[in-house]
């Protein structure tokens, strides 16, 4: 299999793993706060990149002072802002809601990967990735959601965070070819780790509550919801989608988040008994032939540097681990 079809892979287990996690988020919160449940699924993602760590001993992490600097921005976008903001937004509004929104990703994206990366879209690729986005508008609208104070607050902050995942595809596409993807994980899952953790241990001493931190622990829906967003949608995901932008234009890697908006609605009529339409399946049928459009007419233009990976645990280019 030739690495970019590696890449395809992995953005399409990506597209599917984030569909989902709307779904465990939302009964996550419903027994711990926002804060909470970052805090308690950074651990457990910690914790198995740490034994990951142990299990393969060539995976070793080094970070001098200016390469602390240059993944600083990266780790601020994903994942401090981008879970903040999806976490807390999920509050005020449903996963499929959510799971809509955050499809406005490509759009951001191909608006700042031309502007940093010079990565132009070609017409073919722009006209199916606004097709892609179309779906998820024609469900929107259809959906004719009421966008009242409780609901525009959720709306708002779910948009932050598609605006974070943008900012966060273009970073990536740069520092992917600079450190392991095994490096950019661990580091980016170690600050999460402490981020959400001081945060909600702080505000727990504030309130005098350190004691009901520990408490959603002791139910088996928070925990099997926090493993499923620990080792997959926080670490695997994260390993994934540095993998996937090591290889693929950002552009062409975000327009997996409309596939995980069809994912994510699918995952609701299942799990959570939200209702169906017509129109989910018309504008989900747009999606799909969007998210192909997309990476079938792929922008010639765009700067892309192709390379091998030999393994993928290994530092490509870098000397961080010297």
């Amino acid at each position: 299999m030739s690495e970019q079809k590696k890449a395809y892979f992995a953005a399409i287990v990506y597209a599917i793993i984030i569909g989902f996690s709307f779904i465990f988020t939302k009964i996550s919160l419903i027994e711990a706060s926002p804060l909470d449940t970052l805090a308690h699924r950074f651990t457990m993602a910690f914790l198995i990149a740490i034994i990951l760590k142990l299990l393969y001993r060539r995976t070793s992490v080094k970070m001098r002072a200016k390469d602390t600097l240059k993944i600083l921005p990266l780790v601020f976008l994903y994942p401090i802002l981008f879970f903040t903001f999806q976490v807390f937004g999920l509050v005020y509004t449903s996963s499929s809601e959510a799971g809509i929104i955050q499809a406005t990703i490509p759009i951001f994206t191909l608006l700042s990967a031309s502007l940093f990366l010079k990565e132009y879209a070609g017409k073919g690729q722009k006209f199916f990735l606004y097709l892609s986005v179309m779906g998820v508008i024609f469900i929107f609208v259809m959906n004719d959601l009421q966008l009242e104070a409780h609901s525009l607050k959720g709306t708002i902050l779910i948009l932050l965070s598609s605006i974070a995942a943008a900012f966060y595809n273009v970073v990536a596409r740069t520092l992917s070819k600079q450190y392991s993807l095994f490096t950019l994980t661990y580091v980016m899952t170690f600050v999460g780790f402490v981020a959400f953790n001081s945060m909600a241990i702080i505000n727990h001493i504030i309130n005098q509550s350190i004691s009901s931190f520990f408490l959603p622990l002791t139910s088996s829906s928070f925990l099997i919801s926090i493993v499923y967003l620990g080792a997959l949608s926080s670490l695997l995901t994260g390993f994934l989608s540095n993998y996937a932008l090591s290889i693929l234009p950002a552009s062409k890697m975000s327009v997996f988040s409309n596939l995980a908006t069809l994912i994510t609605i699918i995952a609701g009529v299942i799990f959570l008994h939200e209702s169906i339409h017509y129109y989910h399946v018309v504008g989900a049928m747009i999606i799909l032939v969007g998210v192909i459009g997309t990476n079938y007419f792929g922008s010639n233009r765009s700067k892309h540097i192709s390379k091998t990976i030999a393994d993928p645990l290994m530092i490509k280019g870098s000397k961080v681990n010297e």
